[in-house]
């Protein structure tokens, strides 16, 4: 469900320590792609470690090649002062998951300086992937870091682009 955000983007304090940082009203979305879901959910906890959930939107989508378009709806929705989409592309055996991994990536960006608001990727393509446990394991960790480093990274831009406009 959508939220608007009434508040201007104010992060205050050292973004590369979570117990620096002040966050105000500001609204984030977070996009989660469903194909690994036991993975990308991984990605939403560490980014709540550093900003807190009441202050998130979370949205599914059913993998990463339908994230650019909602992530540019968001963006331009005027709610959020940033908003990031998670992925794990992997290499399914019929097509190049790089030209997916690519395209993602791509349209992500192009949101974003499309709309002037900030979108994230937390989208990754490993060289070589396994569905086994030990596999799993270390990319369940890793997201949890990578949701943690997109929160740092809205924080920090939003900030610097705050600071710009004042």
């Amino acid at each position: 469900m959508l939220r608007r955000v009434g508040m201007p983007v104010i992060a205050l304090g050292d973004v590369s320590k979570p117990r620096g940082i002040t966050v105000t009203h500001t609204r984030y979305a977070f996009i989660k792609a469903r194909w690994h879901a036991d993975i990308i959910d991984r990605a939403l906890e560490g980014f709540c470690e550093i900003i807190p959930a009441d202050r998130i939107d979370v949205f599914d989508v059913p993998g990463a090649f339908e994230m650019p378009l909602l992530a540019r709806d968001l963006a331009a929705s005027g709610r959020y002062a940033a908003v990031a989409a998670a992925a794990f592309v992997v290499d399914g055996g019929i097509y190049r998951h790089e030209f997916v991994a690519q395209a993602v990536v791509d349209g992500l960006m192009r949101a974003g300086l499309d709309t002037g608001v900030p979108v994230l990727s937390v989208s990754l393509t490993p060289q070589q992937y396994r569905d086994d446990e030990h596999h799993n394991h270390i990319f369940r960790a890793h997201f949890v870091e990578k949701g943690r480093e997109a929160a740092r990274a809205a924080l920090m831009i939003t900030e610097t682009r705050a600071s710009l406009a004042a």
